[in-house]
């Protein structure tokens, strides 16, 4: 736990047998409560191994439901076992484990609700290997992105993320996509409830185990995410209306962060006090 907040991450895995170990060893115990493993009906040994190293939780989708589909067991799972903070790491060893303390202490702290771990803050993306034609489809997609949802995020894609729990109580993210979308469909949903998100540098490793999508498929996913942003762009314009913010209200968690820290403010404040205290003796 951190300052009394229950600390669990999620891991959505699919065919990981071969890093899920060298991950849950690099989690810090000493922070994290519960640890789920959901495998999305894999073709290899991830139940075995996640068996073998003493994960407690570990749900097994039958029939391949998708990246979405896996996550939402997760979240599901995590805030049914009464957990604060949730955060999502993905078992194959692309990010690293040791930034879930400083992301969850952002969260404990009360300074954001949302923490993304961003591969492209640094340039961690291309020193860990990300191809030259991925990480410029990711520029490609993030500067779309921040135009049409006017907000400044590093990157949406991401697959490093930690949550405090009333943001996914506050989002019907059980209505989102099953597949990759779902990711970009949820931080559309974050940002028109009113919710920031804070970003930290993040290390990527990318090897030949690492999950990652083919082009074909890459190419659809970012098809997919401008869709997305264009209905937010639409749904806060109120041009239309989309089935993807139903139920949420527009600003009902905006303007809860302090914003940046007024030095003057602080330093007049400070003098009052201490003027306050001289006059009293």
């Amino acid at each position: 736990m951190i300052n009394g907040q229950k600390v669990v991450v999620v891991l959505p895995a699919y065919n990981a047998d071969k890093t899920l170990r060298i991950t849950y060893e690099e989690i810090d115990r000493n922070v994290v409560d519960d640890i789920i493993l959901v495998d999305d009906c894999s073709r290899d040994n991830t139940v075995a191994v996640a068996r073998d190293i003493g994960i407690h939780y570990i749900i097994r989708h039958e029939k391949n439901r998708g990246y979405g589909g896996n996550q939402k067991s997760c979240y599901q799972k995590a805030l049914e076992l009464g957990a604060d903070i949730i955060i999502m790491l993905h078992p194959d060893y692309q990010y690293t484990p040791q930034l879930v303390t400083p992301m969850a202490t952002l969260i404990a702290n009360g300074v954001y609700p949302v923490v993304f771990g961003s591969r492209i803050l640094g340039m961690g993306a291309l020193k860990g290997g990300m191809p030259l034609y991925k990480y410029f489809f990711n520029r490609l997609l993030t500067v779309s992105q921040n135009l049409l949802m006017r907000q400044k995020l590093s990157e949406y894609h991401t697959g490093y993320r930690a949550y405090h729990r009333s943001v996914l109580e506050a989002i019907p993210f059980e209505n989102d996509s099953e597949d990759f979308v779902f990711d970009n469909e949820l931080v559309a949903q974050i940002f028109y409830s009113g919710f920031e998100i804070a970003e930290i540098t993040c290390p990527t490793r990318y090897f030949s185990e690492a999950s990652s999508i083919n082009f074909r498929r890459s190419s659809i996913y970012g098809l997919g995410v401008l869709q997305v942003s264009f209905k937010y762009f639409l749904q806060k314009l109120g041009i239309a209306k989309f089935k993807l913010f139903e139920g949420i209200t527009p600003n009902k968690f905006a303007n809860t962060h302090k914003g940046p820290l007024d030095v003057n403010e602080l330093h007049e404040a400070q003098l009052k006090v201490i003027h306050k205290q001289s006059s009293e003796h």
